[in-house]
């Protein structure tokens, strides 16, 4: 019995120190699916979800939805700290198991609350080690916990500052294309301005926005749990809609240069479809969001701006094909995320945040 309560509290160590340094330390996401964090996540965010669908109302099923970011990382905290432990508990239980002719029989509570006292470095004493080899354990638990703790406090400030360096932008969106945003809420409204060449810094800065959404939600994933705090929006939202617009530019919109939309369209399609394959996993399925008749009512609301919309067969054509490159990526996060999908163009007016 003593052997597999070593064998146990060796793994339990073990694994949960290496699924801490993966998930706090390691800057990528790593490939593989047996991992605590990923099955706790996945356990979490279903159950969270299913009490989330009950809630009628939106707003308290937003507030609802928006509790589970922060309180993931503090539920991975409890994850590793019960993980380890339990895993010296059973170290310790097991050595002295292997000594019951010297020690007489071992109670496994008292290891378990002598291993939670020295975790926590409570320094009680009450309980210790006789041997040689529990004191060992002491130590090397004690400094297991240094290093969870040390490694916690540094995860939880870059957590937060990529949380807010995503929603300055999804905030300064809702000027730009309104709440939920759109793409012709983009288009119409810089035409309407005069001053449609303000596109080319707009595509600019979304296109830093878009590679550093795909670098802090790979090496943090737990960040794209975090909601925005403003009603309808979201930052799948406004990759979705960034996406929207590059492909409208692409396909050609006279007097308007699609070089910048080019390179937007690549990295943003980019990161949806590399967060999807981390957020989602499931296979993406084909989503049209752009019916033949919503796209004629797209290009009237484009030319009634000002604009005028290549409305050629072979544009219909390559804008298919351009949507069916993200749409299922996006799709799928928002089934998984539970934010959804903004229109192709506002269907009323609603106020701007």
């Amino acid at each position: 019995m003593h052997v597999l309560a070593c064998v146990t509290g060796v793994t339990l160590v073990l694994g949960m120190l290496w699924d801490a340094f993966e998930t706090l330390v390691l800057p990528r996401t790593p490939g593989r699916t047996l991992r605590f964090t990923r099955l706790l996540s996945r356990a979490n965010w279903r159950a969270w979800t299913a009490c989330a669908r009950r809630i009628r109302s939106n707003s308290q099923r937003e507030s609802f939805l928006g509790v589970y970011g922060p309180l993931s990382v503090f539920a991975l905290l409890s994850m590793w700290g019960a993980g380890l432990v339990v895993g010296f508990a059973l170290l310790q239980w097991s050595q002295r198991e292997a000594l019951l002719n010297v020690h007489g029989t071992p109670h496994f509570f008292d290891d378990l609350y002598m291993s939670a006292t020295t975790f926590f470095a409570l320094g009680l004493a009450d309980v210790a080690p006789e041997e040689r080899v529990g004191r060992l354990l002491v130590v090397a638990e004690i400094g297991s916990s240094l290093v969870l703790m040390s490694m916690l406090f540094s995860y939880i400030p870059i957590v937060y500052q990529s949380f807010a360096r995503r929603e300055v932008r999804v905030t300064m969106l809702d000027a730009w294309a309104g709440s939920p945003p759109t793409a012709t809420g983009i288009l119409t409204r810089l035409a309407r301005s005069g001053d449609v060449a303000r596109l080319e810094t707009f595509f600019a800065d979304w296109e830093q926005w878009c590679a550093d959404l795909l670098e802090s939600h790979l090496s943090y994933p737990a960040v794209a749990y975090f909601r925005s705090l403003h009603p309808h929006q979201s930052w799948v939202a406004a990759l979705a809609a960034i996406l929207d617009v590059s492909a409208l530019v692409k396909v050609g919109i006279d007097g308007v240069s699609a070089s910048r939309a080019h390179l937007t369209f690549a990295i943003a399609r980019h990161a949806a479809m590399d967060l999807a394959q981390v957020l989602a996993g499931s296979r993406p399925r084909h989503v049209d969001r752009l019916p033949p008749g919503e796209l004629v009512l797209v290009r009237g609301d484009l030319e009634r701006a000002g604009l005028r919309p290549n409305r050629s067969r072979v544009a219909d054509q390559q804008l298919s094909e351009l949507r069916t490159s993200y749409e299922p990526y996006i799709a799928a996060l928002s089934r998984r995320l539970m934010m959804p999908c903004p229109a192709w163009r506002a269907t009323a007016e609603e106020r701007d945040s």
